[in-house]
């Protein structure tokens, strides 16, 4: 039988308990997941994607079932290159839906092939975000 492999791809910049909350709920549902660190030269991120890529592999060394890799270009490829059947997303807010349903359809016409999971974050982590972590890092808190 096939390896059933999801994708969570984002900045992860930083990672924080609702993104490693959605890649733990995730390993019961997949037989593999590979968070994809998006190396984005249009951004200027707070750590480099090596950094993101070495942080997350410390934080996610228990699940040996969880894999990171840095990741460039079209999302769909690299879905293709390492095996995945499905990219996973988070939304916490109504607001996040309009912009992923919208990516998610444009992945699906440039690859059938690959679906989308569209995950809510537990209560607890409905609040958080790298933007938000940042802040309150900066001011202090």
């Amino acid at each position: 039988m096939k390896k059933r492999i999801a994708v969570y791809p984002g900045s992860f910049d930083p990672l924080h308990n609702g993104h490693q909350d959605l890649i733990e709920r995730s390993l019961e549902l997949f037989d593999e997941v590979v968070v994809a660190v998006l190396r984005n030269e249009a951004k200027e991120p707070l750590f480099t994607s090596e950094e993101r890529v070495e942080m997350i592999r410390e934080q996610m060394a228990p699940f040996p079932n969880c894999r990171v890799e840095r990741f460039s270009g079209l999302l769909v490829d690299f879905v293709e290159r390492v095996g995945g059947c499905c990219v996973l997303r988070g939304l916490r807010a109504v607001s996040d839906f309009e912009y992923e349903f919208q990516m998610a359809l444009m992945n699906k016409r440039l690859n059938p092939r690959v679906e989308t999971l569209f995950m809510a974050p537990k209560e607890d982590f409905t609040y958080v975000s790298s933007r938000t972590v940042k802040e309150v890092f900066f001011l202090g808190g």
